[in-house]
C-alpha cells in the first residue's frame, strides 16, 4: 500500500489502518457519524488542545488549512478591528493576503525567513498601537521548519489583552500546547498533519466565550465559521454542507492511534528523535543545516545544496526510486530542499534514507 514514504510537512504517510478506516461508507444525517465521529473528535480535539476543556470548543471546516485560516479571519476580525500579523515565511504572509481580500485593517509585521518571530517587537508595536484588537501568528512555519517561540509571543499579546490567533498547522499533535496556560483563544489545524489523518478538512480550536460573540461578523457563506460552528452544536456533530465522510472516519482513527503511541508528548518525542537522526546523518555526509538547532522545529528540516551544481531534481528522483519523497525549498534567501520528519516514519526510516543519499 506504500510507494513510497512522504517525507513531508502533509500530506504525510499514513498507516494501513488510518487508511483502512476510509472503506467504509456513512450517511451525514445519521446519528452513527454525526454522534458517533464527529462529535468525538470534536470532545477529543479540545481534550488535547487544553487544560481546561470546559473553557473551549471545537469546530469542523471543509478544506485545507488554508480554508480554516480565512475561515478564522474572516469570521472573528470585524471590520472595526484592527489586526497584527506577525509573518516570518509563507504562511504568515498569507494571512496579510487573506486580510487583504476581506479588507480587513491589518499590519503585517514581518521577519526574516530565517528569523523567528521577535516578542520583544509585537510587545513594542502594540504600545505604539493600541488599537489593535488581534495578533495572528504561525507557530511552526513549513517555509522552512522555523518554531516561533510562542509562549513568549502569547505572554505578549495576552499582556496587552489582545485576541491572539495561532496557526498551529504543522505543530498541532505533534508538538504540545496548552491553549488556555498560553492563552490562545483561536488555534488553527488541520486533519493531515502530525495527527497523522489524510486531507479534506481542517479545525479549529476556539475560546467557547469568544466563539459565541461570533454571530455575523463572516463575509462569506461556506466559511462562516460561527454558522458552521452553531450547526454542530445543536446538530450534535451535523455539518451544514457535505462533509468528507471518510477523512472524518479516518481522523478518528487518527486520533486514536495518537493516544495508543502515549499522546502528543510521545509522538513529540518520536519526530525529534526523527530529525535528530536526520540532521546527524546528513551532516556527517556534508550537507548543512539552513536554521541554527536552536530555532529548529522536529517538523520539517531545510538544507542547503551541497554544491553549485548540485541538481535537486535528480537528486529528487533518485530518493523516489529508492522509496523517499522529500520537498524542495520554499526560500528566496538560499538554495534549499527540505526533508519532513513527521507522519507514520520512525527513526529506522531516516537511517535508511541517510545511506540511499550516501550511495546516491
Amino acid at each position: 500500500m506504500r510507494p513510497y514514504l512522504l517525507l513531508t510537512p502533509g500530506p504525510l504517510t499514513t498507516t494501513d489502518t488510518v487508511k483502512q478506516a476510509m472503506m467504509s461508507d456513512w450517511c451525514t444525517w445519521d446519528e452513527d457519524y454525526n454522534l458517533g465521529i464527529v462529535e468525538v473528535i470534536r470532545k477529543e480535539l479540545v481534550e488535547i488542545a487544553t487544560s481546561a476543556p470546559d473553557e473551549y470548543t471545537a469546530v469542523l471546516m471543509q478544506g485545507s488549512g488554508s480554508f480554516c485560516v480565512e475561515a478564522t479571519l474572516g469570521s472573528v476580525v470585524r471590520p472595526e478591528d484592527k489586526l497584527l500579523v506577525a509573518a516570518n515565511g509563507a504562511y504568515g504572509k498569507r494571512m496579510g493576503i487573506i486580510s487583504e481580500y476581506y479588507h480587513i485593517d491589518c499590519h503585517v509585521m514581518r521577519f526574516e525567513e530565517i528569523e523567528p518571530v521577535n516578542a520583544n517587537k509585537i510587545d513594542t508595536y502594540l504600545n505604539e498601537h493600541q488599537e489593535v484588537t488581534h495578533v495572528s501568528v504561525v507557530h511552526c512555519e513549513t517555509t522552512t521548519g522555523v518554531l516561533n517561540p510562542l509562549e513568549e509571543i502569547a505572554a505578549v499579546v495576552k499582556r496587552h489583552g489582545k485576541i491572539l490567533i495561532v496557526d498551529a498547522m504543522s505543530s498541532f499533535g505533534g508538538v504540545p500546547i496548552d491553549m488556555a496556560k498560553l492563552g490562545i483563544d483561536f488555534l488553527i489545524s488541520s486533519a493531515n498533519k502530525c495527527i497523522q489523518g489524510v486531507p479534506g478538512f481542517g479545525f479549529i480550536i476556539a475560546r467557547r466565550s469568544l466563539m459565541e460573540k461570533c454571530k455575523g461578523i463572516a463575509r462569506s457563506l461556506s466559511l462562516d465559521l460561527y454558522e458552521q460552528w452553531e450547526t454542530m452544536e445543536k446538530g450534535h456533530g451535523k455539518w451544514r454542507f457535505t462533509s468528507p465522510t471518510h477523512v472524518v472516519r479516518a481522523f478518528m482513527q487518527a486520533l486514536t492511534e495518537l493516544k495508543a503511541e502515549g499522546g502528543v508528548e510521545a509522538r513529540h518525542a518520536r519526530y525529534c528523535e526523527n530529525h535528530r537522526v536526520l540532521v546527524e546523518g546528513m551532516r556527517a555526509l556534508g550537507y548543512k543545516t539552513l536554521l541554527p538547532d536552536e530555532q529548529q522545529s522536529p517538523v520539517i528540516t531545510s538544507f542547503y545544496y551541497p554544491s553549485a551544481d548540485f541538481n535537486f531534481k535528480d537528486f529528487y528522483l533518485k530518493l523516489k526510486a529508492k522509496g523517499f519523497v522529500i520537498y524542495p525549498g520554499k526560500i528566496s534567501q538560499a538554495d534549499t530542499f527540505r526533508i519532513g520528519n513527521i507522519g507514520d516514519v520512525h527513526p529506522t526510516d531516516f537511517m535508511k534514507l541517510i545511506e540511499t543519499i550516501k550511495e546516491s
